[in-house]
């Protein structure tokens, strides 16, 4: 069966912040048996053709789920908006170069983590962001930075020449059902910040059904979510295609 989805008419829909789904818990399942089951173009196709805005992958030095390979591949298939997150080593460098995706988050990971768990201390690696970033910007990348809710971290990744920031929301997830409007709060701050310095507001990490509207509706000028382990993980539930849906719909404005 031939499905058709007008993508430009999503992504110019107004006041809807944008959705990307991280698809690397689907090669997490792929990679824990070998072979090519579920099939990751085949999941990213089908996402798109969902409502889905963009793609995200994560690969990681080990590759233990999302591979080098696969970005290559995928940079072959994906139709809207592809975001490749990781931390900038020389092989990372070379693979976004050579792919070109539409976006790229810097993230600060260490090699043994289990998942992002911390921002870029801008201040203290502006040099060494400069430089990359200006490489990425000359390729025609945008050019993301994975920051703490902190206003100087802010500052310092428009210095970097970074065209957009990502909040990193743990702590947000983390304090949401204690107390939701505090846990908002210099994420609030941070936002105001970027609008200020006229950079592109991005967030991700364990938004999920329940914290995403909140969020959303709290955060002036979000422009983007990319969210994986909750969306992939409440779709055995739901399904896939309601699943996105369902996030689609908390985006609304």
């Amino acid at each position: 069966m031939l499905i058709c989805f007008n993508f430009e008419s999503v992504i110019l829909k107004k006041n809807m912040t944008q959705l990307s789904v991280n698809i690397n818990k689907i090669a997490t399942i792929r990679n824990a048996r070998g072979g090519n089951t579920p099939n990751i173009l085949d999941f990213a196709r089908d996402i798109e053709s969902y409502g889905a805005h963009g793609i995200t992958v994560h690969p990681r030095p080990d590759e233990r789920h999302i591979t080098y390979s696969d970005v290559y591949d995928l940079s072959q298939v994906v139709k809207t908006e592809f975001n490749i997150e990781g931390n900038p080593n020389k092989s990372f460098i070379n693979m976004v170069l050579d792919v070109k995706p539409t976006q790229v988050t810097l993230v600060p990971d260490d090699d043994d983590a289990i998942t992002s768990n911390r921002g870029w201390d801008t201040k203290n690696n502006l040099d060494f962001l400069k430089d990359i970033i200006s490489e990425f910007k000359i390729n025609g990348i945008r050019t993301s930075v994975f920051v703490d809710p902190l206003i100087e971290m802010v500052e310092y990744a428009k210095i970097t020449g970074a065209d957009r920031v990502e909040l990193f929301t743990e702590n947000y997830a983390l304090g949401f059902l204690k107390d939701k409007y505090n846990a908002i709060s210099s994420y609030v701050s941070a936002s105001k910040t970027a609008s200020d310095l006229n950079l592109g507001l991005n967030a991700g990490h364990d938004l999920n059904f329940q914290n995403l509207k909140f969020f959303n509706q709290s955060i002036p000028g979000l422009l983007e979510v990319s969210i994986g382990h909750a969306l992939i993980s409440e779709s055995l539930y739901h399904g896939l295609e309601k699943t996105i849906k369902m996030y689609i719909d908390q985006l609304n404005k």
